[in-house]
């Protein structure tokens, strides 16, 4: 028997100003399952990913900065490696059968489910009157993202599992009620959990998350910074006097210390422990050149193909473009069935 096709689905905030937690919280996970789905060379298998414009505007928002954000994450996606030849990239809303899907199966979507699910009232906080109605239906449109494509797997962190349980559900429910003499419509999908993403902490404060919104351009590294900044950046980076200790053990209690050998690390692939082995004893007046160069080695091609692609529109509009065709293309089938399974008259 053929083993199935392998069709993975994700999707990701269209944000601006990405830096080096960005890269390695999220888009080099997504680079390595590109990379794994594509090699395996199974006939129909592929990867999707999209920019999420439409969840974007769930929440208060500048036009302009999702805009140029939707633009900018293109090309950050692109320059870290994800191959438009290989996957299928574009926008949400390039894309009209998302918001088509999400109604179809608002019919079927039920309040107490949405009521359970824990962001609508993180993000809500203590104003939920006011906020808006997208922010508490965004998951009906999450399980229209995947459900449209078939997914058979999507990634999730541990704050997105309610959200892929709740597509699940929506699924079953929607093929229980409407295809009983027919095939189901749609595929439920399994969770992929990625390899744990690194946490990176701010290069000034090793207690608070690497963040596009903290003033301080020391604080970070941007993908579009150059080799030079880079190696300042790290130089000038909190630490402490002590020499780094020759197991993890002993870096509790210093967290800038933690963060820069974590940074090092999640670079190199080496676990703490075997980056200890190497400069357990040794001061950061050694080990901050040595993380420099690591970070420069990775990051330099990606910031000069970032920069290159940032400044051609013509090229990422072309991208998105391209990939939102294939995405109608692939989504089509099922959106026909769902309309035809309610009993819409279309013509």
């Amino acid at each position: 028997m053929r083993p199935q096709a392998k069709r993975v689905v994700s999707g990701i905030q269209p944000t601006g100003n990405l830096h080096l937690g960005n890269y390695l919280g999220a888009i080099r996970n997504w680079v390595r399952l590109q990379d794994e789905v594509f090699g395996a060379g199974q006939e129909g298998s592929q990867c999707l990913f999209f920019l999420a414009d439409l969840h974007a505007i769930s929440m208060p928002y500048d036009p302009a900065d999702l805009r140029s954000g939707t633009l900018e994450m293109t090309a950050a996606l692109v320059a870290c490696g994800i191959d438009p030849d290989k996957s299928v990239l574009f926008n949400q809303a390039q894309v009209p059968a998302h918001a088509e899907l999400q109604w179809l199966l608002s019919g079927t979507a039920r309040m107490g489910w949405l009521n359970r699910m824990t962001q609508f009232k993180d993000k809500s906080g203590q104003n939920r009157e006011g906020a808006s109605i997208a922010l508490f239906t965004y998951p009906v449109l999450q399980a229209a993202d995947v459900l449209l494509y078939q997914a058979t797997h999507v990634p999730v962190g541990e704050d997105q599992k309610q959200h892929l349980e709740l597509a699940r559900d929506i699924a079953q429910k929607f093929n229980n009620d409407y295809c009983a003499d027919g095939p189901p419509v749609f595929t439920q999908p399994d969770p992929i959990v990625p390899r744990e993403a690194a946490r990176i902490m701010s290069l000034r404060d090793g207690m608070a998350k690497m963040s596009k919104s903290d003033p301080s351009e020391r604080s970070r590294i941007n993908l579009s910074d150059d080799a030079d900044t880079i190696m300042k950046a790290v130089k000038k980076a909190k630490s402490d006097a002590e020499p780094l200790p020759s197991e993890q053990a002993g870096l509790a209690g210093r967290p800038e210390a933690l963060n820069l050998v974590t940074i090092y690390a999640a670079m190199t692939g080496e676990s703490i422990d075997q980056v200890l082995q190497t400069f357990g004893g040794e001061g950061f007046g050694r080990f901050k050149p040595a993380l420099g160069e690591v970070l420069v080695e990775t990051l330099s091609p990606i910031s000069r193909r970032f920069n290159e692609l940032k400044q051609d529109r013509e090229s990422l509009d072309a991208i998105l473009a391209r990939g939102a065709a294939k995405a109608r293309e692939l989504g089509g089938a099922t959106l026909k069935a769902a309309y035809d399974a309610l009993g819409l008259v279309r013509g």
